[in-house]
């Protein structure tokens, strides 16, 4: 190191992010994502030797969950305070120094042996990171290590030598609309905290009828979550200001300047271009040529573009799914932007997208997709769309494992008429599907339809959404060690 980075000067920074060596550890957020019990189950599994990997795109929370690790497990005596370090890797003096260098100066002067939890934000900023974090995972078991960046890490090096069976990926989503709530918070109705949508089914009318009459309170923090979308940070905030600060993140600081260190892309404004087409045209089929003559560029820049917006967690790729033998065709993706208030802040949509109905359509077609994605992700589930060749008849989400098949049509209309026609029941038939659910807009229509072998679920969107963030905390907190 040079004279600018002498140890004293490295040790400051150290003591900087690390304030609980000396005092009490400082005051973070009440409320615990489900990433948070996730990752401190992974952290206590005593033999599950990999470092865990929590991925999401910025401002989601990563480096409060890291912090809120640090202050549990110091509160609840797991570790003595010293053997927890938090290295903000991003920072313009760490990122001087590589890995190795700082753990050996934290040993030298403040942990000299024993158990570490080792706590990397933005590990991607960190030379030569993945090399040295075999080294910890291979070589040193009393490293439990925990870090952040970007999910493409992962798919990056997963193939690599360095990387098979070493990590383990947590992703971290926006904030579902029960998180939503909860941050804000904002009193919740009287409803089973294990109540699931697919309990639903077998539930009377006048229970459901119930349910509608106690969710009712719901809607207007549902309407408002569906303008800021779910970002922690800008929840509290008024819609204009909350969209300005997610404006800057994604242009700025995403596209600009995280795009071009990952993924060497030096033609910020094309991408930017892409981006914006791209919120334009949220939730309907992509065909990378048309997207590349309408801006102007390749067809394989858009393809590299569209892969690196989807590693970056900026968008959702969903294929077409077949059912029974009928072939698909390839590469025909639907694409989402991966939160709806994302794409408002862009497309600078205000209150009066609550009155337009193929807006609000679309964007609450987009908030059940980000829930999905979230609930059954441990699954590791295929998630796609279903479209008829001959018909064109269509179903908007299709979540399917080798243990279940779900399909999902969104019709966020004041009248939702559901048809023996309609996508959803075709694909129940051909598909020999049993169960469905049809995301409306009207508590009125809450009610377990039979059509024909099927049984479909009417239910409200603002109900059908609570119930799987709900669900989703529940499942996590009860796998907490």
């Amino acid at each position: 190191m040079g004279v600018m980075f002498e140890e004293h000067v490295l040790l400051t920074a150290l003591r900087g992010f690390n304030p609980w060596w000396d005092r009490e550890p400082p005051s973070v957020p009440p409320f615990h994502r489900p990433a948070f019990y996730i990752c401190l189950k992974y952290l206590k599994h005593s033999r599950l030797q990999r470092a865990i990997l929590l991925s999401g795109p910025r401002r989601v929370g990563k480096t409060t969950i890291l912090q809120q690790i640090a202050v549990h497990l110091i509160a609840q005596e797991d570790y003595p305070q010293q053997n927890i370090l938090y290295l903000s890797l991003d920072h313009p003096l760490l990122k001087q120094a590589d890995l190795p260098q700082l753990l050996d100066l934290y040993h030298r002067v403040i942990h000299p042996k024993g158990k570490v939890v080792l706590l990397l934000d933005e590990i991607q900023y960190s030379r030569e990171w993945d090399a040295h974090v075999k080294q910890l995972v291979d070589h040193h078991p009393e490293y439990r290590i925990l870090a952040t960046g970007s999910a493409s890490l992962v798919q990056q090096y997963q193939l690599a030598d360095s990387g098979v069976g070493r990590w383990i990926r947590v992703p971290i989503p926006t904030l579902s609309f029960y998180e939503f709530l909860r941050i804000k918070g904002e009193t919740l109705p009287n409803v089973p905290a294990d109540l699931r949508p697919r309990d639903l089914f077998s539930k009377a009318k006048i229970e459901l009828v119930d349910l509608a009459v106690r969710a009712r309170s719901l809607l207007p923090s549902f309407h408002r979550y569906l303008l800021t979308g779910g970002f922690p940070e800008t929840a509290r905030l008024e819609v204009a200001l909350a969209q300005q600060l997610l404006r800057e993140d994604v242009i700025d600081r995403v596209l600009k300047r995280d795009m071009s260190t990952l993924f060497g892309i030096r033609n910020s404004d094309d991408l930017e271009r892409l981006f914006v087409y791209l919120c334009l045209h949220s939730g309907g089929i992509i065909a990378v040529k048309t997207c590349a003559t309408a801006l102007g560029t390749s067809a394989n820049t858009v393809s590299n573009y569209l892969a690196a917006l989807e590693q970056t967690g900026l968008i959702y790729r969903l294929p077409p799914v077949r059912v029974g033998g009928k072939k698909v065709l390839k590469a025909r993706y639907k694409i989402y932007i991966v939160d709806a208030g994302l794409r408002n802040a862009i497309l600078l949509r205000n209150e009066s997208m609550l009155s337009d109905p193929n807006e609000l359509g679309l964007v609450v077609e987009t908030v059940v997709l980000r829930h999905l994605f979230a609930y059954y992700y441990q699954d590791v589930p295929k998630i796609g769309y279903w479209r008829e060749a001959g018909s064109r008849k269509e179903v908007d989400i299709v979540v399917s494992s080798p243990s279940y098949n779900i399909p999902v049509e969104v019709k966020y209309r004041d009248s939702a008429v559901l048809v023996k026609t309609d996508g959803l029941i075709r694909y129940c038939e051909q598909g020999k599907v049993t169960l469905g659910y049809f995301v409306t807009k009207q508590d009125k229509d809450f009610a377990v339809e039979a059509c024909g072998k099927a049984e479909v679920l009417r239910i409200p969107a603002h109900i059908f959404t609570y119930l799987i963030g709900q669900a989703e905390m529940t499942s996590v907190q009860r796998q907490e060690p």
